[in-house]
């Protein structure tokens, strides 16, 4: 995602895509945020086409050639590890995407961060009992640090970031995206519903301090996908989404974010958002990790529970 803004060489020049931006951002956001509602196959089916579509702007960055060998496996191979996830079980998933790493180390890479997105996405909306909350929480804070980077450095410009890597992001934009993620995630943390027992001075200061870690990590993402770009030759991974660029120009920042939410879960209570990890009082998901229960994909609130002598094979 375009979390860091880029400054045009005037003020209508650099505002001149904001009209595009705004009309592609009304269409789609609406989709998403239906499919993420609604939960189930639905869900799940929108995950699997974003995996495919970001395979297909990988191997076009790679120069992947259609008729290779390794064309098929891009687009299928992360999808394929999200499909064992959910018919067998997480670590059979996990490893299927670690055994892309066979296509070479540039190719491999790709897969692994496009399956490592969509297994957390579905993790989060699924496993943890608090799935709209959850997913909520990371797809706000990356929305609200990309929109406030845009415009914050579109209106104040000023030094850059990394010039080597993306010449347009600026430190005014990085600061911008860094407070609109804070923001966003103190919004989810005191209004959402996920079994809190701080109070909301402390709800509020979880918000802060975990939505400014997933919006650094976001920024960590779209940096890390600027100088991709960058080495690549190209300025855009793909054209699907007028004003944005491509699937990965959009989803890069999330692409890092939800993993890192999805690794937070495991040391939460199941119902709780990952937010309320407490180092000093770790309270472990209390699920077999391995499964993806089937009830969740067929309409059901929670997986099951493993009780303490319950060990599943």
């Amino acid at each position: 995602m375009r979390v860091l803004a880029e400054t045009g060489a005037s003020g209508q020049t650099s505002w001149r895509d904001l009209r595009i931006r705004l009309i592609s951002a009304a269409v789609l956001a609406p989709l998403g945020l239906a499919c993420l509602f609604n939960g189930g196959w639905v869900f799940v089916g929108l995950v699997l086409l974003i995996m495919i579509g970001i395979g297909v702007e990988w191997a076009g960055l790679t120069r992947t050639q259609p008729r290779s060998f390794s064309y098929p496996m891009l687009l299928a191979w992360p999808a394929v590890s999200l499909c064992v996830s959910i018919g067998t079980d997480w670590l059979a998933g996990l490893r299927v995407l670690l055994a892309g790493l066979l296509l070479g180390p540039v190719r491999g890479a790709g897969i692994i961060l496009t399956g490592l997105g969509g297994l957390a996405l579905v993790w989060l909306r699924g496993m943890t009992g608090a799935g709209i909350a959850s997913l909520l929480f990371v797809v706000l804070v990356v929305w609200a640090s990309d929109s406030l980077a845009y415009l914050v450095g579109r209106a104040f410009g000023g030094r850059k970031l990394a010039p080597r890597i993306s010449p347009g992001k600026t430190w005014s934009g990085a600061i911008g995206g860094l407070l609109g993620a804070m923001l966003a995630g103190m919004l989810v943390s005191a209004f959402a519903s996920t079994g809190e027992t701080q109070g909301m001075a402390e709800r509020i200061l979880r918000g802060l301090v975990f939505g400014g870690l997933l919006g650094v990590s976001a920024q960590a993402g779209d940096l890390a996908e600027s100088a991709f770009k960058r080495r690549c030759g190209v300025k855009d991974s793909g054209r699907l989404i007028p004003g944005h660029g491509g699937l990965l120009d959009r989803l890069d920042g999330l692409l890092i974010a939800a993993p890192v939410a999805a690794l937070l879960s495991f040391g939460c209570g199941y119902g709780h958002g990952f937010w309320q990890l407490d180092p000093l009082h770790l309270q472990p998901l209390d699920i077999d990790a391995r499964h993806m229960p089937s009830g969740w994909i067929e309409g059901q609130i929670a997986p099951p529970v493993m009780s303490a002598g319950d060990k599943t094979p």
